[in-house]
């Protein structure tokens, strides 16, 4: 299956080779990447497989780079490792980007969003010890908290991250203050449904497959995905350094291409039933395959018995909209940032947004592969709450919360 595919083969300029850029050209031009060997970093998740397939089907050499994965525990050290340059880019979690650029969350750090690698594909999952108590969904909880404040533990992976930023939201959403009226801790994702087991806490909000395997344990159910707080919200990005893209626009431009390939490859729904045991390997995921195949379909269970086929599941490709790194998205966590206190004073938002999210990089790789390009940098979305996010006034909607801090 992973044998150098057809479009590699091509003639440089033949749409099936996927544009102009064959490493023939490459290698003889002055668009040749400045730094072609690249560390990549990722934590084992089912979001990471752009990055496998990238190598796996060499598309990596399509464009003249030699991409080396490394597997990393914790978003914590993809963030120093991004920052010492050990890491050249990384599958990196979108507000994590955000946090060290604006100081929270590490040391400040000018970073870059070159592109968004999937949309959706999180949740929230509880402790079946909690049934034992009548909680069955978001309301029941919610009821319990209020009855014992602070007698809740739940985790997230990077305190500035996707995850704490989608549980931060459901329970608020709730009615449930997770700055005052729950406690919160930082766990990998690896480990989520080991100290589940152990009772450590009572949930987590972290990415697949590690809810399936909670599932599948028997130690928890999946209480809400993360498609449903944010219908096709913008997930794992691929994250460098602003200095990385100064020094080497060659690699990084490359890089997006390679990455784009990896993504529409994924998207056919062939490619990933075939994918699923390559990303079980002790290499990558080291899950069973049975723990990442069928959300990775987008087949579901809560663990209580609902199933369902979601069709906001884990998307990568979607034509290009998933991987467009719109202003707006970016904006997003920073006015989550700014809800939570972790800002101390509103930034400027689209200010931020323009210098992080590498916008004109992404369009010159995504032209040379005939993918559209959105006309607006912002984008329309409601979440479970009712509110619309459009990227318009920031402050205002940050500010606009009944449950915040402060």
């Amino acid at each position: 299956m992973f044998d150098r595919p057809p479009c590699m083969q091509q003639a440089a300029g033949d749409e099936a080779g996927g544009g102009n850029c064959s490493p023939m050209v490459w290698a003889h031009g002055s668009d040749a990447p400045e730094k072609p060997d690249l560390n990549i970093g990722f934590i084992p998740l089912t979001d990471c497989a752009p990055l496998i397939v990238a190598v796996m089907q060499q598309f990596d050499k399509k464009y003249g780079l030699n991409i080396t994965l490394r597997k990393e525990a914790s978003w914590a050290g993809v963030r120093d490792k991004l920052m010492s340059g050990e890491l050249d880019a990384a599958h990196v979690l979108y507000g994590l980007v955000y946090g060290l650029q604006m100081g929270i969350g590490g040391p400040i750090h000018d970073m870059a969003v070159l592109m968004t690698l999937n949309q959706n594909g999180q949740g929230i999952t509880l402790t079946r010890q909690l049934l034992e108590d009548g909680v069955r969904d978001g309301a029941s909880l919610a009821q319990k908290i209020h009855e014992r404040p602070k007698a809740y533990c739940f985790a997230q992976t990077f305190p500035t991250g996707t995850h704490a930023m989608w549980l931060y939201y459901w329970l608020a959403s709730l009615g449930v203050n997770p700055l005052t009226e729950v406690n919160t801790v930082v766990i990998p994702p690896p480990e989520m449904t080991d100290n589940l087991r152990a009772g450590h806490m009572h949930g987590f909000c972290a990415g697949d497959p590690w809810h399936a395997r909670a599932i599948h344990d028997k130690v928890g159910f999946t209480v809400a995905t993360s498609q449903d707080i944010w219908p096709d919200h913008p997930d794992k990005v691929l994250g460098t350094t602003r200095a990385f893209v100064q020094q080497y626009p060659n690699t990084a431009r490359a890089l997006v291409m390679c990455m784009l390939d990896a993504c529409r490859y994924i998207d056919s729904r062939a490619s990933r039933a075939g994918l699923t045991s390559l990303m079980a390997r002790p290499a990558f995921v080291n899950v069973p395959e049975a723990d990442i195949a069928p959300r990775f379909m987008g087949d579901y269970d809560d663990g209580l018995g609902k199933q369902w086929h979601d069709p906001h599941h884990m998307k990568f490709f979607d034509e290009g909209r998933v991987n467009f790194p719109y202003l707006s998205d970016g904006m997003w966590f920073m006015t989550q940032h700014r809800r939570w206190g972790m800002l101390k004073t509103d930034p400027d938002y689209l200010a931020v947004a323009t210098r992080v999210n590498q916008i004109g990089l992404y369009a010159e790789a995504a032209s040379q592969l005939k993918v559209p390009v959105p006309a607006d940098p912002m984008r329309s979305s409601r979440l479970m709450d009712g509110r619309v996010w459009d990227g318009r006034n920031p402050q205002d909607y940050a500010a606009g919360f009944e449950i915040r801090a402060g």
